[in-house]
C-alpha cells in the first residue's frame, strides 16, 4: 500500500472578502460544478492513493470472495482468492501492513493467486472498527494504524490459525500452507512461524524477528530494503539467534529500496527506481520459493545473507511503529 500522508487540506471556515457587484452571473449548474470540482481537488490524498490497486483488482478474472472465520466469540472477515488451475494448490495466508486490509493488500493477494496459489488475507481489524466493522469502517489512516498497533498478539495468532485451518481444509487445497506478511504483517509472519508447526514456509517482508526462535520449524525467508536502517539493524541479531537454534533463515537485502518496496514498487507514482527493481525481484523470488516448497518438516541450517545491489535512493516509510514489539 502506498505510504500516505495523514494531513488533510481544510477550507477556511469563513471568508471575509466582500465581493463587488458583478454585471453577470454564472449559471447555477456551472457554479455548482466548479465548487464540486474544487472540493474533489482538496480531498486528502489518503482517499484516492490506491485507486491504481483497486482498478487492477477489479479487472481480474479470478474468483474472490469474503468468508467469515469464527474465532471464539468473534468473526474475522477474510478475503479468499482462487487461482485458475486444474490442480490442487498451496495456500498462502497473507498478512497485511499496518494500514489494514487495503486495496493494495487485496491486489497483492490477487497477484499471488495468478501464480497458482490460494490466498487467504484476513482482515486483522475485523470487529475493531465502528459498529463492529473492520479496516474499511475506520475513517482515516491514522485510525487504522492505531487500531493495528493495539491488537492483542494472542488474538492475532488465533486469527491467523483460523485462516490457515480454513485454507488447509478447502477442497481445492493440497494441504500445504505458507505465510507471507508485509511491514507489521512481516513481523507477524515471523511470529506465526514460532507458533504454527505445519507451515512449509514463512516469508517476512521488512519485518523484525521474535525474541525467541527456538520453536520455529519452517524455513524463514527475509526480504529487506537497503534504505530501511530501522529494520535492517535487527537482521544480524535475528540471523545469530536462528543460527544458534539451528533454524533456516535466508534474508536478502535489496540495496537502494526503502521500507514498503513491495507496495511502493508497483505504485505508478513511485519516484524511486530501486523500489520497482526490488519489487520485481522480490516477487519473483517469493513465487519461486513458494513453488519449490516442500511439505512441513524440521528446518535445516541457516543460509548466508545475500545482498542484491541496486542504486541507493530515499526510504519509503510504512509507518510500522518503532515502539511496536516484534512478536
Amino acid at each position: 500500500m502506498l505510504a500516505q500522508s495523514s494531513r488533510s487540506l481544510l477550507l477556511p471556515a469563513t471568508v471575509n472578502a466582500k465581493l463587488l457587484p458583478m454585471k453577470f452571473q454564472l449559471p447555477c449548474t456551472l457554479a455548482f460544478a466548479t465548487l464540486f470540482s474544487l472540493s474533489l481537488a482538496l480531498q486528502p490524498a489518503t482517499g484516492q492513493a490506491q485507486d491504481w490497486a483497486k482498478t487492477r483488482l477489479e479487472a481480474s478474472s479470478r474468483h474472490r470472495e469474503y468468508v467469515p472465520l469464527k474465532v471464539d466469540n468473534r468473526t474475522v472477515q477474510a478475503l479468499v482468492v482462487y487461482p485458475e488451475t486444474k490442480s490442487k494448490a498451496t495456500v498462502v495466508v497473507l498478512i497485511h501492513e499496518i494500514f489494514g486490509l487495503s486495496d493494495w493488500a487485496k491486489e497483492m493477494a490477487d497477484e499471488l493467486a495468478a501464480e497458482g496459489f490460494i490466498v487467504i488475507a484476513p482482515d486483522m481489524l475485523s470487529g475493531h472498527g465502528p459498529n463492529n466493522g473492520g479496516s474499511d469502517s475506520l475513517a482515516t489512516q491514522d485510525d487504522r494504524i492505531k487500531a493495528v498497533s493495539a491488537l492483542d498478539p494472542a488474538e492475532v495468532l488465533a486469527d491467523l490459525d483460523a485462516a490457515a485451518d480454513y485454507g488447509k481444509k478447502l477442497p481445492a487445497s493440497n494441504g500445504q500452507i505458507a505465510v507471507a506478511g508485509f511491514c507489521w504483517g512481516g513481523s507477524k509472519s515471523f511470529a506465526f512461524a514460532t507458533h504454527r508447526k505445519d507451515l512449509s514456509g514463512s516469508f517476512v517482508f521488512y519485518g523484525t524477528g521474535p525474541s525467541d526462535v527456538s520453536s520455529i520449524t519452517a524455513p524463514v525467508y527475509g526480504f529487506y530494503g537497503g534504505e530501511d536502517a530501522r529494520v535492517d539493524a535487527t537482521i544480524p541479531a535475528t540471523r545469530d539467534a536462528m543460527k544458534a537454534a539451528g533454524k533456516s533463515y535466508d534474508p536478502v537485502v535489496y540495496e537502494g529500496a526503502g521500507h514498503g518496496f513491495m507496495r511502493a514498487g508497483e505504485d505508478p507514482g513511485n519516484t524511486n527506481p530501486a523500489n520497482k527493481t526490488a519489487r520485481e525481484q522480490g516477487f519473483a523470488r517469493l513465487v519461486k520459493l513458494l513453488k519449490e516448497m516442500k511439505p512441513a518438516h524440521a528446518a535445516t541450517a541457516i543460509r548466508s545473507t545475500e545482498t542484491v545491489s541496486q542504486k541507493s535512493a530515499p526510504q519509503t516509510a510504512c509507518h510500522d511503529p518503532e515502539t511496536e514489539p516484534a512478536i
